[in-house]
């Protein structure tokens, strides 16, 4: 991982958002018309050049689009990591990316099945590859992205939306506005549930897959469980580019679904990678290799922490409160007092208990 590449993050460059004033979202001659969920002033992405033709997607805030993704764009064509949170974002992406290529949309990689990053699947003609680990399929297919973790985070909806219009109805003139536009934030993201057909990839991987675009190569690696069961990083060799999906970012990934021990084995396999950038899932792009090693030594605390209260007799909740991770405070900020997400002690508790999958 030697050798960044010239140039920083500050000085990579913000496009398809500044150029042209906002329009309302409209329809593709080639997607049909908009899906449930697109009443939104369009982009709904900005899209980050880190290198020439490589993309970090994230959204502007007016549409609720879950991840970030990735835009590869080839000589003739468009590779996709990830379609993020409903079949509404996955469309106002393709939208988005009319302001930096002409070129359509062919591959997209699913970096796992969380429904932040694939439930925009469904948008996808059959001409369209998309492609993602076994594990992905099934679970897409078998209604596992509508599990726990989906109802953990879009579950409350409704008692969100009712409690912003409690506040919109209690607020003065002049905060009125903003709280409106929570509002119609949260009920255009429930709406964008709506007709929501999991779709698993069309293509699937067990190990490894290389696409061959003109002069690019594009390598989808599967090195082991963790974040879930099935994911992908995608590795730009030439470019020096690692797009990770949540098996690693700036900052603590998502564990409710993962494999802490094994996800610390997976992560070792990032190593024997040549990268100078990694794009995440979320967060900002970033060039520090040694985040690899902040996380592992996390994970590695909290599962033997966990283990401990486990070991006697706690219940995943009490265990949750009582973990400290605060010495790990310097490489995650936001670690100032004990306690760490329920969720996350759950799963590791179901796993050790045999009842986890």
């Amino acid at each position: 991982m030697a050798g960044a590449v010239a140039g920083a993050l500050a000085a990579a460059v913000l496009v398809g958002c500044e150029a042209a004033p906002p329009e309302p979202a409209q329809a593709s001659a080639d997607y049909g018309p908009p899906p449930s969920g697109s009443e939104f002033v369009a982009p709904a992405f900005e899209f980050e050049q880190v290198l020439p033709d490589v993309y970090h997607a994230r959204g502007t805030g007016s549409l609720s689009v879950g991840s970030n993704g990735a835009v590869i764009v080839n000589d003739e064509d468009v590779l996709v990591v990830d379609s993020h949170i409903s079949p509404a974002a996955a469309r106002a992406l393709i939208e988005d990316i009319k302001a930096i290529t002409d070129k359509p949309v062919r591959y997209v990689v699913n970096t796992h099945y969380h429904f932040d990053h694939a439930h925009g699947n469904q948008i996808y003609p059959s001409d369209v590859h998309v492609i993602g680990h076994e594990n992905t399929r099934e679970m897409l297919e078998n209604g596992g992205s509508l599990g726990r973790s989906y109802d953990l985070f879009v579950g409350p909806l409704p008692d969100q939306i009712a409690a912003a219009e409690a506040r919109v109805a209690e607020a003065s003139p002049e905060d009125r506005p903003e709280l409106e536009a929570r509002v119609a934030y949260l009920r255009n993201y429930l709406a964008g549930q709506e007709g929501l057909e999991p779709t698993g990839p069309n293509t699937t991987l067990s190990e490894r897959m290389t696409l061959f675009r003109g002069d690019r190569e594009i390598r989808m690696l599967f090195f082991g469980r963790g974040h879930t069961g099935g994911d992908v990083v995608v590795h730009l060799p030439a470019e020096r580019v690692l797009i990770t999906g949540d098996l690693l970012g700036p900052g603590l990934s998502y564990m409710g679904d993962g494999y802490l021990e094994e996800w610390v084995e997976t992560l070792e396999q990032l190593r024997d990678l040549e990268f100078d950038w990694v794009l995440p899932g979320h967060g900002r792009p970033f060039q520090e290799p040694e985040r690899i090693a902040y996380f592992q030594a996390y994970m590695t605390d909290l599962q033997a922490r966990a283990e401990s209260l486990h070991a006697q007799g706690l219940s995943f909740e009490e265990a949750a409160a009582r973990i400290d991770m605060t010495d790990h405070a310097d490489h995650y900020p936001n670690l100032t007092q004990p306690g760490v997400p329920v969720v996350a002690v759950q799963r590791i508790f179901e796993l050790l208990d045999g009842t986890g999958r």
